[in-house]
């Protein structure tokens, strides 16, 4: 919508700021962090009022023992702001007319949605279990699909959509080394399951104060640098990555994500005021999954969202493990769980995961140069 105003320019010189990319990444960045902070205060009071309490998301979900008692009035539907702050930054921010800004804004609002049901079943309508995990995957499973189909549309990024990009590789597979990998008949339904799978990893994650919010800072940004490579053709020749034209778009989207994820943290940090929910966790997975597919770096998320891959990981290891042989691998699972059994305090495993998160975008930037 600002973007606009760059058209005004030839009357009020300043305006033209609106037509570059960078200035609309930084407000994107700035607006999203606002809302969500100056909001925080008056959201978690209304949460409160709806009986949104963090015990009743995690019944059932985690040993007794793991659920702090302390917490169990913090609101756990903060989501909506969080990612209600993200949408509205975009809509702000983006150029609208941009199908790839159509894009993210609609199928993260969609995420979001399935995320909200599920906790207005848990915390108002008093249903333990929420919506049936079947019913959940297959929802999104539906999004990430469409989100898919969506990109195929695209004409920009159509071609691309049928390559599949390696880390440390110069070129896309060949189709004719590899005529079941690079075709449309893999990398399309392996692109909806990259976005199913970051959405449920990162609702994973979300178990202690600020730590998925944290870890999606750095994947945001991450992401965020690769759209400004792809959609700059010098730098996309330079660095051998696809030149997609409007992928300055995902970057501005990628930061609107990012300002909200820092807001959030001022609420979210240790002792929380309130938590994101589901509402908030699996909208950010599948951000961050339709970024990753959208750069055409769905393999390298591995790497970028090293945190989430293993608390997901350690998932489905202990459950592998356990109905194969008896026996669990981890103490408890997600991760964060086990190293809080080995004694490790919630601002240690926070501030660690942090850590390993920032460490994890940092080797991800340098397959860049590494090619």
């Amino acid at each position: 919508m600002l973007y606009l105003l760059a058209d005004l320019a030839n009357y009020l010189s300043p305006l033209r700021l609106f037509d570059y990319v960078t200035f609309r990444t930084g407000g994107a960045a700035f607006t999203a962090f606002l809302i969500v902070v100056l909001l925080g205060g008056r959201t978690a009071s209304a949460l409160r009022r709806l009986n949104a309490t963090a015990a009743e998301r995690l019944a059932g979900l985690v040993p007794d023992e793991f659920i702090d008692k302390e917490k169990n009035r913090t609101p756990c539907m903060g989501g909506i702001l969080l990612i209600g702050g993200v949408l509205v930054s975009s809509l702000l921010w983006n150029n609208m007319s941009k199908p790839i800004a159509q894009l993210l804004v609609v199928a993260t609002a969609a995420f979001s949605l399935i995320g909200f049901y599920d906790d207005f079943n848990k915390v108002v309508r008093k249903k333990r279990d929420g919506i049936p995990a079947k019913l959940k995957f297959g929802l999104q499973l539906l999004v990430s699909a469409g989100a898919v189909f969506w990109m195929t549309r695209i004409p920009e990024l159509s071609p691309l959509m049928s390559k599949l990009m390696v880390p440390f590789m110069k070129t896309p597979l060949d189709p004719a080394g590899f005529p079941w990998l690079a075709t449309p008949f893999f990398t399309l339904p392996f692109a909806v399951l990259v976005i199913a799978g970051a959405s449920n990893a990162v609702n994973l994650t979300d178990g202690k104060d600020g730590l998925a919010t944290g870890c999606t800072i750095f994947c945001s940004l991450t992401y965020a640098a690769f759209a400004y490579l792809m959609g700059h053709r010098i730098f996309a020749d330079y660095l051998l990555v696809p030149f997609l034209p409007g992928a300055e778009e995902a970057m501005v989207f990628a930061a609107s994500l990012c300002g909200g994820c820092i807001g959030f943290l001022w609420h979210n940090c240790h002792p929380a005021s309130m938590f994101m929910g589901d509402t908030g966790s699996l909208a950010l997975g599948g951000a961050i999954g339709l970024l990753a597919v959208l750069v055409r770096q769905e393999i390298l998320l591995a790497l970028v969202g090293g945190v989430f891959v293993m608390e997901a990981g350690s998932v489905m290891i202990q459950v592998a493990s356990f109905k194969l042989t008896g026996r669990r691998v981890f103490l408890c699972t997600p991760i964060h769980h086990h190293f809080e059994r080995l004694g490790w305090t919630e601002t240690q495993i926070v501030v660690r995961f942090w850590i390993l998160a920032g460490v994890f975008s940092l080797l991800a930037l340098a397959t860049l140069k590494l090619r």
